[in-house]
């Protein structure tokens, strides 16, 4: 990978040039004016951004051009003529496009290849966010670089994403997610990456897909239009995305834990709340490490960020360094030390039955103190095998040393309470709500001075409820 390239002034794009590529009826406004910023969202939208009408599930952005136009809006994007005004000004700019969304990611394509910035593209079942966060904080310092924030990663968040091309950063780490095949396929189209990091393969959406086999093969579509001059970081531990990768028609780097990867962590050491020590074995040299995000699930997303940086030049002992001092994504592993000495790690962002084992794994070295409490809510999107991986989910936990469990949700995580008593755990020791709303009260009075808890679920739970209501109560 070449070096860092001077800084350029922001690319500008005219409205002839936008409506050319998003193949757009002009109907009002000047062709050589130059738009800013992207918006589908009124409510976030600032002046001189370009409005894009976007149908969703809830909501039809057609129905709020209006609105857009009133807070200042540059121009409006729409498949519906209807909605622009008759009284708009014949300077407002105003295209009329057969499929908005379509549209939109034209326009991502059109910056992405008019961009000199080199895209790392990020996927997997677990770990995608983290590791996206964690490849930006080691790039950045010596690169100029852009990432796609907070779950901006699908076919309409992407697009989005993509326009901070237009800033002229160095590089852009973009996470790709998916809920349907094809979907992948899709994003790597428009966003055209040079480098492609697959973290592994889960069950994470295998209640859409209907089976890991397929869940593997949409994850596999990373790898779609690749080169001989791409690259592929792979997970070496994990034999699904190796025995895809060895299909790559570019380079492959890989890294893991098991003692056969170009970066290499060897002798791990499980450090509880105090993250994960270990030596990293790279083709730049050997080195200790520290990673003070919990579990081993990060110290392999910091292996796959290191990956990623080795190609750019940046020195082995700078990212070092920089793993150190890492700090989790909001809700993704976060520490909160409360009163009387209660700790709690939120990591309420979502979970999957494979997310969840690697959760669980912060239990393992006994704590100084304290008991070990779990609020785990139900996992979403497993279909018919749902309530057999809930209960599998149960039992794994039981063995983990928890004092304390709370299920919370419907009948899987029914199922995921029962499958922890069967696992070992006292009866009078695990309890079921349906709610998070419940589970607030129940988890406060049920908590001790130094207690340790660990509260996951998917985000359609909500347990986030109870890290708030966990912050206000025990300040």
């Amino acid at each position: 990978m070449k070096g860092p390239v001077a800084k350029e002034p922001p690319r500008r794009l005219t409205v002839g040039e936008i409506a050319g590529v998003i193949g757009g009826t002009l109907i009002s406004g000047d062709a050589t004016e130059n738009l800013g910023p992207v918006s589908i969202d009124t409510r976030t939208l600032t002046a001189g951004d370009l409005f894009f009408a976007i149908r969703g599930e809830r909501f039809d952005g057609h129905d709020f051009v209006a609105g857009a136009l009133k807070r200042g809006a540059g121009g409006v994007v729409v498949s519906d003529r209807g909605a622009v005004p008759p009284s708009i000004p014949s300077a407002m700019v105003a295209i009329v496009v057969q499929d908005t969304v379509r549209a939109l990611q034209a326009l991502a394509h059109h910056v992405r290849c008019g961009s000199s910035a080199r895209v790392v593209a990020i996927t997997g079942s677990t770990g995608k966010t983290s590791t996206k966060e964690i490849v930006a904080v080691m790039l950045e310092g010596r690169y100029r670089v852009v990432r796609n924030h907070g779950n901006l990663n699908n076919h309409i968040g992407l697009p989005l994403s993509l326009m901070a091309l237009l800033t002229r950063p160095e590089i852009a780490v973009l996470e790709l997610g998916m809920s349907h095949a094809g979907e992948i396929a899709r994003l790597v189209t428009i966003a055209v990456p040079d480098v492609c990091v697959w973290t592994n393969v889960g069950d994470a959406h295998i209640g859409l897909l209907g089976s890991v086999e397929r869940v593997t093969d949409a994850k596999a579509e990373i790898m779609d239009g690749a080169t001989s001059e791409s690259l592929l970081i792979a997970n070496a531990d994990d034999a699904r995305v190796m025995t895809r990768a060895r299909q790559f028609p570019g380079r492959v780097v890989t890294f893991g834990m098991n003692g056969s990867a170009d970066v290499e962590a060897a002798d791990v050491r499980d450090k509880g709340l105090g993250g994960t020590e270990a030596m990293i074995a790279t083709s730049e040299g050997s080195s200790s490490l520290r990673v003070p995000l919990l579990g081993r699930g990060q110290l392999a997303n910091v292996l796959a960020a290191v990956a990623v940086a080795l190609q750019f030049q940046i020195p082995l002992r700078t990212l070092v360094a920089k793993a150190g001092a890492l700090k989790p994504a909001a809700h993704r592993g976060e520490t909160l030390r409360l009163r009387d000495g209660i700790v709690v790690i939120d990591d309420s962002y979502n979970s999957s039955p494979s997310a969840l084992a690697v959760a669980l794994e912060v239990f393992k070295p006994k704590q100084p103190s304290g008991r070990r409490v779990a609020v785990l809510g139900e996992m979403l999107e497993l279909g018919s095998r749902g309530r057999e991986l809930h209960r599998q989910s149960g039992r794994a936990a039981a063995t983990c040393g928890l004092d304390l469990l709370v299920s919370v949700g419907g009948a899987d995580a029914k199922a995921l309470a029962d499958g922890a008593v069967w696992g070992g755990l006292k009866p009078a020791m695990v309890h079921h709500v349906h709610s998070s709303e419940e589970a607030c009260t129940l988890v406060a009075s049920l908590l001790r001075a130094g207690d340790v808890v660990l509260v996951k679920g998917s985000r359609g739970v909500h347990t986030d409820l109870v890290v708030d209501h966990l912050r206000s109560e025990l300040v």
